[in-house]
């Protein structure tokens, strides 16, 4: 299955993302195969830098680092989605600005919404900075009368636990792009996130 196949945005109703920097997955996944969903903040300003883009993308080095800082032992985000990991982005376009308007946020979040739904055996979803945390919260208003994760900083926050249904929620910090190789007390936390997510999936550090 293709992501991309069964879910699109056709009217890019939002004014402050740039809609050429459109993306969603377009990689070969099985569904039934995908325990753990880890949703990033928006799409990159180059398609070549997407998760899916190869080795030497920059959302794809990021991401990987950050699994090897929690110790697990990968070269690319195949060697994760073959474990059981996907890959997406709260917003599918890419930002113009430093961030963007809730409304767009609630917008993109029913792209979101379809995209999760085509998981059935997720056991973690692990938001990677606020545009994560908003959507899913988006969505969980929607379905269930409530938001998932509480208001306030993600460094308050990010020890309790929360769920979506049955599925155990990470708020945590953005693990794609330049931003991870700077903020290195961000960059301890996103481990110790991580090394908490897989230990509910039964991984081996």
């Amino acid at each position: 299955m293709k992501p991309g196949e069964h879910i699109s945005c056709t009217t890019f109703p939002c004014l402050d993302v740039d809609n050429s920097k459109y993306i969603i997955p377009q990689a070969e996944i099985i569904p039934e195969t995908i325990q753990m969903i880890m949703v990033s903040e928006a799409a990159p300003h180059e398609h070549t830098d997407y998760y899916y883009s190869g080795k030497e993308s920059l959302f794809s080095q990021t991401t990987v680092q950050a699994f090897k800082d929690a110790g697990i032992q990968v070269e690319s985000i195949n060697d994760l989605v073959e474990r059981g990991v996907y890959f997406t982005t709260a917003i599918k376009c890419g930002k113009q600005g430093y961030t963007v308007k809730a409304a767009t946020i609630k917008n993109c979040s029913h792209r979101l919404e379809g995209e999760l739904a085509l998981f059935p055996n997720v056991k973690v979803i692990m938001l990677m900075g606020d545009f994560a945390i908003k959507a899913v919260n988006y969505i969980a208003k929607r379905r269930l009368g409530e938001r998932v994760i509480p208001v306030g900083s993600t460094y308050k926050i990010r020890g309790d636990e929360y769920y979506y249904g049955e599925i155990r929620v990470f708020p945590s910090y953005l693990q794609a792009g330049p931003a991870f190789f700077i903020e290195r007390s961000k960059r301890r936390m996103i481990k110790e996130d991580i090394i908490q997510a897989v230990k509910l999936l039964g991984w081996t550090l």
